[in-house]
């Protein structure tokens, strides 16, 4: 059995060293985070964790955050106690809920039930908010969809709930592959494909409407093979970067046929849409 390691960080002030730390986290292989009211508690398997790069993350060095932490080992079947303690059910706009199970169902149009394990996608966090509320923005009725590197599936879930035919999801991680493939079945989706890769998979595949909600680095890597997958007039939604990063991505996808037409920004994470 996979064994996790749980880092529980104390941060004062709390914004924006959580963001900031959830991003550089990221960067070396953290696969899922809780924040909650004075820190945040973050996962990475014990096989995967370096710890040289762990501490020499810049975040740490940089007197204006102070940091502290301690960490212990889980096993990969304890995640949902821990989850459990402080998921609550997230509303998105005045149509939209994303609870767990164990949640009771609310009256909304689109009410999705995830339970993510360790992948990373319940609409807590910034970019998985702003994600589902470009999907409940835009019209997904006969598209074909792409959810690239898609943690729980929520994405495609909600897209599929809106009109959506055809849909792939697509996770590098087993484990988020494994986690979608029950999510799909939890929502009764059963016009969503899930594949576990990378952007290979793309080669000769085209679609209306591709999500990516990944980090700048990989998409900044990628974009060019999404505009290559994008059908003539279709949509690219990309996050999981920061408010300083949109030109960077913008020029990306300019020079890569993709026009920007608009982002929501919420505490410096931004979710942009391009057209092709």
């Amino acid at each position: 059995m996979l064994t996790y390691l749980e880092f529980q960080f104390s941060l004062s002030p709390l914004q924006p060293t959580s963001d900031i730390l959830v991003a550089q986290l990221s960067d070396i292989g953290f696969e899922s985070f809780v924040e909650h009211e004075d820190g945040l508690t973050a996962f990475i398997a014990e096989e995967d964790f370096d710890e040289p790069k762990f501490n020499t993350l810049q975040v740490f060095s940089t007197d204006e955050f102070k940091i502290h932490w301690t960490s212990t080992g889980v096993q990969q079947q304890n995640w949902n106690a821990v989850w459990e303690k402080s998921f609550d059910p997230i509303k998105v706009g005045n149509d939209c809920m994303v609870r767990a199970p164990f949640h009771e169902k609310q009256e909304v149009l689109y009410d999705i039930v995830i339970e993510p394990k360790m992948s990373f996608g319940t609409g807590h966090h910034e970019t998985t908010y702003m994600m589902l509320a470009h999907i409940l923005e835009n019209g997904f009725k006969d598209k074909t969809v792409l959810d690239m590197g898609c943690g729980t599936g929520v994405l495609a879930i909600l897209a599929e709930m809106k009109g959506a035919v055809q849909l792939e999801a697509i996770d590098i991680d087993n484990w988020c592959y494994v986690n979608s493939l029950e999510n799909v079945a939890r929502n009764d989706c059963t016009k969503i494909e899930v594949f576990e890769g990378d952007s290979n998979l793309l080669v000769g595949k085209k679609y209306d409407v591709i999500l990516a909600n990944i980090n700048r680095n990989i998409l900044l890597e990628d974009i060019t093979t999404y505009a290559t997958a994008l059908n003539e007039g279709g949509m690219l939604f990309l996050s999981g970067f920061y408010l300083s990063d949109l030109d960077m991505i913008s020029a990306k996808c300019a020079r890569s046929g993709l026009q920007f037409e608009k982002n929501l920004e919420k505490n410096n994470w931004v979710a942009a849409k391009y057209v092709h």
